[in-house]
């Protein structure tokens, strides 16, 4: 009896077990049932994710090419003389790439935007200018930039008749002439500014330093116009308002220094600019300076002592220190620069200036310079980093000099008229190294003090140079110089210059 109900009672636990167990086989089957569909939902959302976000990696980079390609053909596109004012090239390039910042911005998912007031953060580059302040649109870049050179000539002193330029090599063996500390930004939405201070050894290897430039220059005028004032280089030519570094050879063209002196023509004044509406890029510019000091060398320069007995004097006569007494007094700088494309491979810049004003050498005594420049260029269709690449640099100049009457110095009021011209050519016929060749004439009627005036004179000079860089920071330039002259026969000399650069410059005029 009692076996019969143990196993009664087993049979009945069998029995009630077997529900229970089918109930959680099947409950398990759902969970995972239900993982796996979960885990397909998951994957092939994953691989829609993947899809879309290719597709829009594709579209994006396909938009970001385009625009790139239009953003390089703007950059290539000449600019127009003018460094700092924009032109038609330099104005498409800054609408391009802010329209490629926008579709960047439009493309990136909601997570990966920027909060309000926050500008994206990114790694600086070292061809990017140093920002060393910046408060909210405004900010300031630095840079430094060396430039020395070590070589040769035939003459024991090539400072005295052969490198008149204020940057040029100075005698035998190791000159540095150009030591420069620039600075530049934005003041506002509304203004920019540059100043720079370049410091120089002399022959004794003592230290001069000087304010070469410092102006305000307009961002926003309406009407194509732009305002620029302070102390800087007149705009005159293609070379006057460039700085060393800047320059296709180690030292000043000739011409230049015989109407501009050592420095350059530089002053405290204003500038206006417009951009002319006319199919081709056209700008007009005109500057109007104080012109008083040796940086107008030729309109109110004081000259130099002479003798030692306290007189300065400028082509041998006395100078006077004559006041500004109304406009007439300043110095007037107008030119007229417009751009053409030849073909896509080829562009075509010419340029007139002109710079009108007294001197010191008589009461009612005036200057007037006129000048033409041309300027060629021819790059590669397969270029690459700009190479290959030929350019073709001219510019003439005249200058009418009303010298007047010094009784003492036995000097009679005459009219000094001087004019030359220097062509070169550089051809970058592989990345990094450019071979150059200038040639030089200059000349003037003959002067009472002629045979004791430098900057006068019967003279030419040949140039050929290889120049070649080994990255956009620095350069090692070498350097021949043939020199003829009425006054000292024929000189050669030979200069290596090197050149270093720490942070980086603005854009440079074209």
């Amino acid at each position: 009896m009692k076996r019969t109900t143990v196993l009664g009672l087993l049979a009945a636990l069998c029995l009630s077990a077997m529900p229970a167990e089918a109930q959680e086989t099947n409950d398990a089957q759902k969970w995972n049932q239900q993982l796996k569909q979960m885990q397909e939902t998951f994957e092939r959302q994953q691989r829609e994710m993947k899809e879309n976000f290719e597709r829009l990696l594709r579209e994006q980079q396909a938009q970001i090419d385009a625009l790139k390609k239009q953003v390089a053909n703007a950059t290539n596109a000449p600019a127009a003389p003018a460094q700092t004012n924009l032109p038609a090239a330099d104005a498409e390039k800054k609408k391009l790439e802010q329209e490629l910042a926008a579709q960047l911005a439009s493309n990136l998912p909601p997570a990966a935007a920027q909060a309000p007031g926050r500008e994206p953060s990114k790694a600086w580059s070292p061809s990017e200018p140093i920002t060393v302040a910046r408060a909210g649109s405004a900010y300031m870049n630095i840079s430094f930039d060396a430039l020395m050179a070590v070589g040769g000539s035939s003459a024991s002193d090539p400072s005295q008749q052969l490198q008149l330029g204020d940057h040029d090599p100075i005698k035998r063996g190791f000159s540095l002439r150009n030591a420069e500390i620039a600075v530049d930004g934005a003041v506002d939405p509304y203004l920019k500014g540059f100043g720079n201070i370049v410091l120089k050894l002399d022959k004794n290897n003592e230290t001069s330093i000087e304010l070469e430039e410092t102006y305000l220059q307009t961002t926003a005028l309406p009407e194509n116009l732009q305002a620029k004032a302070g102390q800087f280089f007149a705009n005159f030519g293609r070379q006057n308002s460039q700085h060393p570094h800047q320059w296709a050879f180690v030292d000043d063209p000739l011409i230049l220094a015989r109407a501009f002196g050592p420095e350059g023509l530089r002053s405290i004044g204003a500038q206006g600019s417009w951009l002319v509406p006319t199919p081709f890029y056209t700008e007009a510019f005109l500057g109007v300076f104080d012109g008083q000091g040796s940086t107008a060398f030729s309109f109110r320069n004081p000259g130099d002592p002479v003798n030692g007995v306290g007189v300065d004097r400028f082509h041998g006569r006395a100078t006077r220190d004559n006041n500004l007494n109304g406009p007439g007094d300043l110095v007037f700088v107008p030119r007229l620069a417009s751009s053409f494309e030849l073909t896509d491979q080829q562009t075509l810049v010419v340029g007139v200036s002109g710079a009108l004003g007294p001197n010191e050498t008589g009461a009612d005594t005036r200057t007037e310079i006129g000048g033409v420049d041309l300027y060629w260029k021819w790059k590669s269709a397969h270029a690459n980093a700009g190479f290959p690449f030929v350019s073709w640099q001219t510019e003439a100049l005249y200058q009418r000099f009303e010298a007047g009457a010094d009784p003492a110095a036995g000097l009679p009021a005459e009219l000094l008229r001087d004019w030359g011209f220097y062509s070169q050519v550089l051809w970058g016929f592989r990345q990094r190294w450019v071979a150059g060749f200038r040639g030089e004439y200059v000349n003037g009627n003959k002067g009472v003090y002629d045979p004791n005036d430098v900057f006068r004179g019967e003279r030419t000079r040949f140039s050929p140079d290889l120049t070649f860089y080994p990255s956009e920071f620095s350069k090692l330039r070498l350097q021949y110089n043939y020199d003829h002259g009425a006054a000292f026969g024929v000189e050669h000399s030979i200069w290596l210059q090197v050149e270093f650069l720490l942070g980086a410059h603005g854009a440079h005029k074209f």
